[in-house]
């Protein structure tokens, strides 16, 4: 179990993921692109068991690193810090907010393969990049739990994706392997797993009220036999095609 989560990026994804991380007693070292004095409210928040750091020094001292930033973002991900590292990407490929990537719109790559590439020293695995921030920390549940959910990872190596499996674990998930980050579209956008099985029906919204209808919503169990049936029904549609959720 690791004793320390760095975190690089603490929107929302990253705030719900320090949230659990701290509720199961972790260490956890947040950053983001501004700098550690703009995360004070959150860490106050949080309490004795966050810090603020660089993404750097965020890098260096976890055990594991969750980089929870836009695709975008991610060329800016510090590489030596996280050399030897297990870092778990969140993000997912929208062409509107990250522009045309030719390589993704064709398939030759993953998101998460793209981001290998460029930690070539680390173990990226695929993670947290199916569910809304809020579902997220409202459907953790305890090890063993009869209403708890699953979350779908993807990683080239075993190692990697075991100390990802303890993590969602420690947090309050089970976890599904996918299988290789060649196979993470499996979980992106566009595909049967992502997003709408934790939240049931939605309304037709702009992205704005979509993100405030969610913290309205509890969310809808799915456990770890649904996640793989829904990833066996998951077609291969253009990356290129993809939105975010419900932005008409």
């Amino acid at each position: 179990m690791p004793r320390t989560l760095g975190l690089i990026g603490s929107g929302m994804i990253g705030s719900s993921v320090a949230r659990l991380a701290v509720a199961a007693g972790l260490e956890v070292v947040l950053s983001n692109s501004r700098g550690p004095e703009t995360l004070a409210d959150l860490v106050a928040d949080l309490g004795e068991q966050a810090r603020a750091a660089t993404p750097a020094e965020a890098a260096r001292a976890g055990d594991l690193v969750v980089a929870a930033i836009p695709l975008n973002a991610c060329e800016h991900l510090p590489a030596e810090a996280l050399a030897g590292k297990t870092v778990l990407d969140t993000a997912n490929y929208y062409p509107e907010r990250d522009g045309h990537l030719a390589e993704l719109d064709a398939g030759e790559l993953t998101s998460s393969a793209l981001l290998q590439r460029h930690l070539a020293a680390s173990q990226v695995v695929k993670a947290f990049n199916n569910i809304t921030p809020h579902q997220l920390f409202s459907l953790a549940r305890p090890t063993g739990g009869p209403d708890r959910s699953a979350l779908p990872i993807a990683g080239d190596d075993p190692e990697a994706k075991a100390a990802a499996t303890r993590l969602l674990d420690v947090l309050g998930y089970d976890a599904v392997d996918i299988g290789p980050l060649a196979d993470s579209w499996r979980s992106e956008p566009n595909t049967p797993v992502y997003v709408q099985p934790y939240l049931g029906e939605m309304p037709a919204m702009r992205v704005e009220a979509f993100f405030e209808w969610t913290l309205r919503t509890p969310g809808i169990v799915v456990p770890a036999a649904q996640v793989g049936k829904l990833i066996e029904t998951a077609v291969r549609r253009p990356a290129g095609e993809a939105r975010i959720p419900n932005d008409d």
